[in-house]
């Protein structure tokens, strides 16, 4: 795979975005302003951005609870997030969904989802929804280790293969379901190959190597939008911070995370990976000094918006046909 300066700057300008936003909410979260829980992305950016810079608007993700890193891989605006996850009017949502439930479905984001397990469902309707249409789109869910044991993952996956859906199903195996490791609540080691065993391609790539999944999810899209049917693609690598933001993780010792930071970060392995006569390391450093720069703006005027009015509180419920 060969990618012009362009678009490895354009990769690397989304997994930078999603480190500073994780790393910054982590900080703003100790003041107690945001409302409800977060869990941060921060570890996993080469997955988000390896699968969506495959995808075009008009294709569609699910998410996890797990879900910022997602909407800015498939195009969701910063303010906006940040904006929601503050519970201002200016969000995403209006400030009605907060960090486990933003959507834009302008982009073909259809939300995180705190249901674990729930994106793989979703994402089906829309990839029969394409293939109905026949207008070439596809679908991409996200579903995490734990998620991977759901009934909903299997009834989805069986589907797909049935109908030989659109979808490519990425499993984030970031070793830990919770504070459940994945060696005790998962019955094999190749989640992949259990995917495997309804009849659709699954492969298994290092998720903290952008290209790796790059690869693994170009060949994937463009079987789906052949009419080759659904992959499932198992990617492997640890989040940075706990299960949420508040979690002890006696699961596992500082000095373990620590380990994890110095020698898999995606972000460094990418630097690692990219020609230099491409892109200078002073070019990278100007692309992470603009993500966080955008991210102090983000967070300035999300704390200086508005809430939403008291009037639009049985808004946005029901709809009416």
């Amino acid at each position: 795979m060969t990618m012009d300066k362009r678009a490895l700057l354009g990769a690397y300008r989304k997994m930078s975005r999603i480190r500073a936003f994780e790393d910054r909410l982590h900080e703003e979260n100790a003041t107690g302003d945001i409302p409800g829980f977060i869990h941060l992305y921060s570890g996993q950016e080469a997955i988000a951005v390896g699968v969506c810079e495959n995808l075009d608007d008009t294709d569609h993700i699910g998410s996890t609870h797990r879900g910022h890193g997602h909407c800015i891989a498939k195009g969701c605006d910063v303010h906006g997030m940040m904006a929601e996850i503050f519970g201002k009017l200016d969000g995403l949502c209006h400030g009605k969904g907060g960090s486990m439930h933003i959507a834009d479905l302008s982009v073909g984001m259809l939300g995180a989802n705190a249901i674990v397990g729930g994106a793989p469902p979703l994402a089906i309707g829309a990839a029969l929804s394409a293939k109905t249409l026949r207008n070439g789109g596809v679908a991409a869910s996200f579903t995490g280790d734990g998620g991977s044991n759901q009934g909903t993952a299997f009834e989805a996956m069986n589907m797909a293969v049935v109908l030989q859906l659109p979808v490519v199903f990425v499993v984030e195996n970031n070793g830990y379901g919770e504070a459940t490791g994945t060696d005790y609540a998962v019955g094999t080691s190749d989640i992949a190959g259990r995917a495997a065993a309804f009849g659709m391609p699954a492969v298994k790539v290092d998720g903290t190597d952008f290209f790796a999944v790059h690869e693994a999810a170009r060949e994937a899209v463009e079987r789906a939008r052949a009419g080759g049917g659904p992959t499932t693609i198992e990617a492997s690598a640890n989040r940075f911070y706990g299960h949420f933001e508040g979690d002890a993780q006696l699961y596992r010792t500082p000095e373990q995370v620590a380990e994890l930071r110095a020698t898999q970060d995606p972000l460094q392995i990418f630097r690692g990976k990219v020609d230099r006569r491409k892109v200078t390391a002073r070019e990278f450093d100007e692309v992470d000094e603009e993500s966080r720069a955008l991210v102090d703006d983000a967070v300035a005027k999300a704390r200086a918006a508005e809430y939403p009015p008291i009037e639009h509180l049985l808004t946005d419920v029901y709809v009416s046909f």
